[in-house]
């Protein structure tokens, strides 16, 4: 058997465990190449717990998941900025090829779990032109799969993705398998082909479809 995997989302961009970047959202949308100064975690150590509401109405629990499926867990800077909503686009666009493996996979962020909840159910964002260009407006699905809000950060720092003074999360994803290790940490995602590269790293790491 091959082990299955849990998909949790923070970033998308096939990295090994020895060269982690940062891509994230600022708070205002616009994109920061700045990554947290320390990562303390690498493929192969267990993935930290934690227990996170979800905008399911759920509470969603990393050991729960634990010799039942892989998990994918995707942070992700802020909702209703731009890189994130077109990442959201696009796994929610794909959610019905994403679901044919045994993963579960989830996007999470520092914010509080009213507005996340928001952004998961909207299915249009405006966002703010940029050098004085008009705003847009991006059509979007709901989004098919639990986003998590941890506004303590405490979960967020365990992961590395939030450190010193900073309060948004780097777009990092870290997929972790079926024993509750981290398989793989991805931090160069491509918010546009985030699902296709979700999809490529479950192939990769071999998460078994179902059947």
């Amino acid at each position: 058997m091959r082990s299955a995997m849990v998909f949790i989302s923070v970033a998308i961009v096939g990295i090994s465990a020895a060269a982690l970047g940062a891509n994230g959202d600022q708070a205002g949308g616009q994109m920061a190449a700045t990554a947290p100064a320390a990562m303390t975690l690498k493929v192969g150590d267990m993935a930290p717990d934690f227990s996170l509401q979800g905008t399911d109405g759920k509470t969603h629990k990393l050991s729960e998941y634990r010799g039942k499926t892989a998990v994918v867990l995707a942070w992700f800077p802020k909702a209703f900025t731009s890189g994130c909503t077109i990442e959201c686009k696009s796994l929610a666009e794909n959610g019905d090829k994403i679901k044919k493996y045994e993963v579960t996979y989830f996007m999470a962020s520092t914010d509080n779990i009213e507005d996340n909840t928001k952004f998961a159910k909207a299915t249009k964002v405006e966002l703010a032109g940029r050098n004085g260009a008009p705003a847009t407006i991006v059509d979007k699905k709901e989004a098919d799969f639990p986003m998590l809000a941890d506004p303590t950060m405490a979960t967020a720092k365990a992961y590395g993705v939030v450190t010193g003074t900073r309060t948004t999360a780097s777009r990092w994803t870290f997929y972790i398998d079926k024993t509750g290790k981290i398989a793989a940490i991805e931090t160069a995602v491509k918010p546009a082909t985030s699902a296709e590269d979700m999809i490529a790293k479950l192939d990769e790491l071999k998460v078994p479809v179902k059947k």
